[in-house]
């Protein structure tokens, strides 16, 4: 079954680019300009993915996902917005976002970030990741030692493996983190794969909390 995602952009010319861009890779079902019209038309639909910009007439995409995050549980959300200051990616992603992406993104890392978070992963352009690791870090609850030292499963990652895990906590796509360590895509796979059973974590969401509370990034 095709992954269906709802586009919400104040500006037309986007979600008209957005949807080239998606191609048939996705069965977009909707597209909303304002907050109100968003909300309905998620309500709706039910998609997997909402494609979700920061700015909206109306009150924002974080009205959107305060609205309906706890009434969808199933619905996943990606942010996709022009803006990479610190106070909106950390504002959106504690709103509930799965991720958040900048609208510089090409297309084929755009489809890859859609099929991620609708997988239940966790995505970040690779320069914002910081800002989420750093709130991350900065929440009192978090379960581990601030010590990397006294985390046994690091001291079971080869050189390798502990390249493969920062560039993946810090919201690299298997393509890039292969380009950047001159090894394949599947490779990195399997590095990935090694990296998630050593640590004993079960998606790169849990992979980002470990690293920021064990300050390796």
């Amino acid at each position: 079954m095709s992954t269906t995602v709802f586009l919400v952009d104040d500006h037309a010319m986007v979600r008209t680019g957005v949807r080239a861009e998606l191609g048939g890779a996705v069965d977009v079902v909707g597209e909303a300009a304002d907050v109100a019209g968003a909300v309905e038309g998620i309500r709706r639909t039910v998609p997997h993915v909402v494609l979700l910009d920061v700015h909206l007439p109306g009150g924002g995409g974080r009205a959107v996902l305060e609205t309906l995050r706890a009434e969808l549980p199933t619905v996943r959300w990606l942010a996709l917005s022009v803006s990479d200051a610190a106070e909106d990616v950390i504002a959106v992603i504690r709103a509930g976002a799965r991720g958040y992406v900048t609208k510089t993104i090409s297309g084929p890392d755009l489809r890859d970030a859609v099929a991620r978070v609708a997988d239940g992963d966790v995505v970040f352009s690779p320069r914002l990741a910081g800002f989420v690791l750093d709130a991350f870090a900065a929440t009192p609850s978090a379960p581990r030692p601030a010590d990397p030292a006294t985390d046994p499963g690091l001291d079971l990652l080869s050189a390798r493996e502990r390249e493969v895990m920062q560039l993946l906590a810090r919201g690299y796509t298997y393509r890039e983190i292969g380009s950047r360590l001159f090894i394949s895509v599947k490779t990195v796979e399997s590095h990935a794969s090694n990296v998630l059973r050593k640590l004993q974590l079960s998606n790169r969401n849990e992979l980002t909390r470990w690293a920021a509370t064990n300050r390796l990034l």
